[in-house]
Order: C-alpha cells, then sequence, then structure tokens
C-alpha cells in the first residue's frame, strides 16, 4: 500500500505492507542512520522521533506514524554533531553502531529535562545500549552538553 509520510520535514511516497516496522520504512527511503539492533525495544539502536518525542521503531508499525513528525538524526545534523563533538572530547566515542540512536535518545532528553541529576540521566538513558563503551565518558559527555555539574 502507498503511503505518505513526513521525515525530517519532506513528504516520502512509500509502499509499505500493512505490518512492515518503521524502521524498514525508514532505512527503505534512506534513513540509513536507524539500526536494526535488538528487535525487541531494548538496545535502543533504532531510536527516532514521532512528534519530538524518543520513539523505538522496530516496535513501532509505520502505519501509526502516519499524519506524524518523523525525525531521524539526518533531520537533527547540527544538534547531533554539537553532542558528537563533545563525545569525541570525552573520549566517548567508540566504533559508533548506537550513536544515532543514542544521540537521539540525548537531544530529547536535552528538550525534555531541565537541570537532570545523574540519575536522572541514567533513567531516561536506560534501553540504549553500547558494547564498546563502560559508560563513563558517556555521562561525562552529557553533563558537559547539558550544562549539569
Amino acid at each position: 500500500m502507498l503511503v505518505e509520510l513526513k521525515v525530517n520535514g519532506k513528504t516520502k511516497k512509500v509502499d509499505i505492507e500493512p505490518e512492515e516496522y518503521l524502521v524498514d520504512t525508514l532505512r527503505k527511503v534512506g534513513n540509513l542512520s536507524v539500526k536494526r539492533g535488538c528487535d525487541t525495544g531494548c538496545c535502543g539502536l533504532c531510536s527516532i522521533w514521532i512528534n519530538k518525542k524518543p520513539t523505538l521503531s522496530c516496535a513501532t508499525l509505520t502505519m501509526r506514524a502516519l499524519n506524524k513528525e518523523i525525525t531521524t538524526i539526518e533531520g537533527l545534523e547540527k544538534e547531533a554533531e554539537e553532542f558528537a563533538k563533545i563525545l569525541v572530547a570525552q573520549g566517548a566515542e567508540q566504533c559508533g553502531f548506537c550513536s544515532p540512536g543514542f544521540i537521539m535518545t540525548v537531544l530529547a532528553m536535552k528538550n525534555e529535562l531541565e537541570n537532570p541529576t545523574e540519575e536522572d540521566i541514567k533513567h531516561y538513558l536506560t534501553g540504549n545500549l553500547c558494547r564498546c563503551t563502560g559508560y563513563m565518558g558517556q555521562l561525562r559527555a552529557i553533563k558537559t552538553y547539558m550544562g549539569v555539574k
């Protein structure tokens, strides 16, 4: 079935199956930052925004995203680059496989939380897995980015 999606401010027409997940649809239209990881909603690799709220695209049917604003990291290049520079400066960047989903979650957190505690940050990031780091560098980077001491 042919549907229209609003992805990063642009309308995309795409042929989908009724039971197709958004992760697959987004990759089909060229948003390759959105990755398939666990398929259980536990790793965060597929994190995107729907109507500016972080959403796991591997657990969301494409049909549920119709008439909604979908944002991937490709639509937030400036913000993502700003945080990525801080990640690198803190020595927190490793292989980069989890980075797009992780960065989408951090950018959403900055929009939603004001002056979060370290526990608030950890709670918000639950479900974003990284196999390369011990998370301490990432935590330092997030605190720097959000101006938390």
